[in-house]
């Protein structure tokens, strides 16, 4: 992570690491917070559950797969980051349940960015209104957009993908509907040098870590 920051002229500490934790069990969750990798990742809300009730306090969880309105209550009380929000009905349910639970959730836009129909994500074109809209519900905080890369083409092929969603941030920014800080979260373990070197401020990586998936 730190080569990759320094070849594209930023500093190391400007990307976070999201240790995916998915696929894993809790002593794996548990053995990478006592190493100090505080951002724990997790794919469905009923998987993670049980790490995050088992573990307590101390981690932060991120929500990085997508999410259907059903589960939004449940994603809204165990999560503090949500990387998938794809529609304003799913963020308006996540805005409500926030407000229950008394807490800010940190939210990112998930993207569409490769014409896969596949992939989950909202339109480029559609995504800043999306963001203007999202500002108007207190609980949310809009912490920047997501994508993933496509499927085939290895890191290379994804360059195209996280380029576009870094262009569709500075835009956002450009125009006021973005804060000034907003991230991008993108880029995982087959890709991860290749989303920093096109701006990635957190990266998603779980099997360079843990190893292969149970």
């Amino acid at each position: 992570m730190a080569e990759a920051a320094r070849r594209s002229g930023r500093e190391p500490d400007a990307v976070a690491l999201l240790a995916v934790t998915k696929g894993f069990g809790v002593e794996v969750a548990r053995s990478a917070f006592a190493l100090d990798l505080v951002d724990l990742g997790e794919n469905r809300v009923q998987e993670a559950e049980g790490k995050i009730v088992a573990m307590g306090a101390g981690p932060r969880w991120h929500l990085i797969g997508h999410l259907q309105t059903n589960k939004a209550k449940r994603a809204a009380q165990l999560f503090d980051a949500i990387h998938s929000v794809d529609s304003l009905r799913l963020a308006e349910d996540l805005a409500r349940r926030a407000a229950a639970e008394g807490k800010t959730l940190r939210c990112y836009v998930e993207v569409r960015t490769t014409d896969e129909s596949t992939k989950a994500g909202i339109a480029a074109d559609e995504t800043h209104a999306l963001v203007d809209r999202m500002k108007s519900l207190a609980p949310l905080r809009v912490a920047g957009l997501m994508t993933m890369g496509p499927l085939h083409g290895g890191p290379e092929g994804a360059r195209s993908s996280f380029r576009a969603l870094r262009r569709l941030r500075d835009e956002g920014i450009d125009r006021g509907v973005l804060d000034a800080d907003a991230g991008l979260s993108m880029g995982m373990s087959d890709d991860f040098e290749v989303a920093i070197e096109e701006g990635a401020t957190i990266v998603r990586i779980g099997s360079a870590l843990f190893g292969p998936r149970p």
